[in-house]
């Protein structure tokens, strides 16, 4: 007979289960969060220490200027999303006003004296410095000016006043939909450290106009709704960070000490020695007991005499040590992925890895390289260009007549983000010939996945075919003056097929209409040769 469970005992059991989450439980194995509300926080909340904030911004500076992998590899981020630049595609259904906004675009992104307040930079080198900083400090401010040109205000400029209670989160003043309202720009370059007492030591500037036109361009990569300003991307890596540079400065100065003895001298007991030589730079130190005792100085090739009756024993130590590698391997792992970057892209090295594995790398790596092209793109492109159209409306009378005629249409355009180029170029270029060949995708979409502007393409096609053509048809045309008997037709002398070509109706060969003549065929029907 079978046994039948206890009603009673599995209601204990069930009322005993658990269906919440572990990680709201506390534990001995996960520490207990501090700086946090039990209610939820906003990412603004996380930010509220202003000390907190500008150390945090600071430490990731000073770990771009001296760590030898850091700078470099946020170098590294900003050539592979923007490369030659991101450039404006105006669509507003008329071709002259699109090739006269590009036009305007183009001449003014090219001269710094018309795109920056202080003359120094273009609009791409503006764009590269804007992305670097916004990597490293978290965010970065733009201020248009009336003269056209822009104005950079770094991270720490904007600041919150110490006597305001306004709903102001380090310098960006919200409103109650925690829409930014103001930003407030410090007088002085103060640097994180300096005082900020009063409103009216800060210059206030509305981020629109009374008529909704943006007058500030905030580049930052928020990753929550609630946060207002940007964070480095090395908030995570700090102590990566740290411990890297410590371990690095450790294995320098093991290396350095085991080459730095040259010679061991053993010295016999009953023998004397000269108690004054030297064989590195000396110091005296005072110790507890009031005697002075004698250091000396480390440097390579030195010797080392010991005391009478001790017997010295050399060393060559293994360093660094196979455990290094593998650890400072790891530690730049940290390093690469909160960047976005494959190890291999970041060390320059890919003899690690083999051709699959260094094209999947790549392939995840473009994905967030085009993700940084996106938001760059939505938070400081755009809005700029858009000022730009403004500003020639005002000034130019063909634009100006444009915006009459085609409203906010005008203002119509797309951005042609830098691709990557081809990781296998037989087999990468071969897909796109198939995919424009069985009309998978159109060759200005094409054209664009590769950074490229289909409209600048196609005329460039057009231009070289055609001084192609002439240069072939005058060669061609004396060719065929001196030899009447080669008949050479011009798609010969550049390789253009001339076999099936079909003009008119009649099939060409050798570049002239093939002669015809009626012939019966074997169904009685007349057919041309």
């Amino acid at each position: 007979m079978r046994n039948t469970p206890d009603p009673k005992t599995m209601a204990e059991a069930f009322g005993t289960l658990r269906a919440d989450y572990e990680a709201g439980q506390t534990s001995r194995f996960r520490r207990r969060l501090t700086g946090v509300s039990p209610t939820g926080s906003s990412a603004d909340w996380h930010l509220r220490n202003s000390t907190a904030y500008w150390r945090m911004m600071e430490q990731a500076r000073e770990f771009d200027r001296n760590n030898m992998i850091v700078g470099q590899a946020v170098d590294r981020v900003v050539k592979n999303v923007l490369q030659e630049g991101i450039r404006p595609d105006p669509q507003t259904g008329d071709s002259a006003i699109n090739t006269r906004l590009a036009e305007l675009f183009a001449a003014w992104s090219h001269d710094p004296d018309a795109c920056d307040s202080s003359g120094e930079r273009s609009f791409h080198a503006l764009a590269k410095l804007a992305l670097r900083q916004t990597l490293v400090d978290g965010d970065v401010f733009f201020l248009p000016l009336l003269d056209g040109r822009l104005e950079a205000i770094e991270a720490h400029r904007v600041r919150t006043p110490e006597r305001t209670e306004r709903n102001v989160v380090h310098g960006v003043l919200l409103d109650e939909h925690r829409r930014a309202l103001e930003i407030w720009i410090t007088l002085d370059d103060l640097g994180t450290a300096g005082r900020v007492p009063r409103v009216r030591d800060v210059r206030r500037v509305a981020v629109r106009s009374e008529t909704g036109e943006r007058q500030v361009f905030h580049l930052r990569n928020a990753k929550r709704f609630s946060q207002t300003r940007g964070v480095t991307v090395m908030a995570p890596i700090v102590n990566a960070v740290a411990i890297h540079d410590d371990l690095q400065f450790a294995q320098l100065i093991k290396a350095w000490v085991a080459s730095s003895f040259a010679i061991f001298e053993e010295v016999e007991g009953g023998i004397e020695v000269d108690a004054n030589a030297k064989t590195g730079l000396q110091r005296s130190e005072m110790l507890g007991d009031g005697t002075v005792r004698t250091l000396e100085g480390l440097a390579p090739g030195m010797r080392y005499r010991g005391e009478p009756g001790v017997k010295l024993q050399g060393f060559s130590p293994n360093i660094p040590n196979p455990e290094f590698f593998q650890h400072a391997r790891m530690v730049l792992s940290f390093i690469a992925v909160n960047l976005d970057l494959p190890l291999v892209v970041l060390l320059l090295d890919p003899s690690e890895t083999n051709f699959s594995g260094w094209r999947g790398a790549m392939d995840q790596a473009r994905m967030g390289f085009r993700d940084i092209q996106g938001w760059m793109i939505d938070l400081f492109y755009r809005p700029i260009y858009l000022w730009k159209v403004r500003q020639w409306i005002r000034g130019d009378m063909s634009i100006a007549r444009a915006y009459d005629a085609l409203g906010e249409g005008l203002f119509a355009h797309r951005w042609n983000a830098p691709g990557w180029p081809y990781i296998e170029p037989s087999r990468d270029a071969l897909a796109d010939a198939t995919r424009l060949k069985n009309r998978l995708i159109s060759p200005r979409r094409m054209h664009a996945e590769r950074g490229r502007d289909w409209d600048e393409v196609a005329v460039e096609i057009v231009e070289d075919n055609d001084k192609l053509a002439r240069a072939a048809l005058a060669a061609a045309a004396a060719i065929n003056s001196e030899y009447p008997e080669a008949s050479l037709d011009f798609r010969e002398l550049i390789g253009w097929d001339v076999r099936s070509r079909v003009y008119a109706g009649q099939q060409l060969t050798r570049g002239r209409p093939a002669e015809t003549r009626e012939t019966a065929g074997s169904n009685g029907r007349s057919r041309a040769l």
